[in-house]
């Protein structure tokens, strides 16, 4: 996990979201059977900036890399919407999250 987490995101009063990316949802976590693993993103409520990012799961250390870069460019789940993913990517659970 990179950023905050719920706790301190509450106890900042800081408006936030709640994204989810189950890796059942996506082709790549069909082909490689996540029925557990999930992504979570938590964002701010107004500018939709990412504000921490939590990967559970076998797969996290594949896809954990891209919460860090959108963090440090104080980036909003918009441009993750908008990202284009090599297909099947357990990086997609990004996109679905931020959606």
């Amino acid at each position: 996990m990179v950023g905050k987490t719920e706790e301190q995101l509450i106890r900042e009063r800081v408006p936030y979201e709640v994204g989810h990316g189950f890796f059942h949802e996506i082709a790549r976590g069909q082909i490689v059977g996540g029925h557990v693993d999930m992504l979570k993103l938590l964002f701010h409520r107004e500018t939709r900036r990412l504000l921490g990012v939590h990967c559970i799961g076998e797969a996290g250390t594949e896809i954990v890399h891209t919460g860090p870069a959108v963090l440090d460019f104080e980036g909003a789940i918009n441009s993750l919407r908008k990202t284009v993913f090599n297909y099947p990517p357990m990086t997609e659970s990004y996109r679905v999250a931020a959606l």
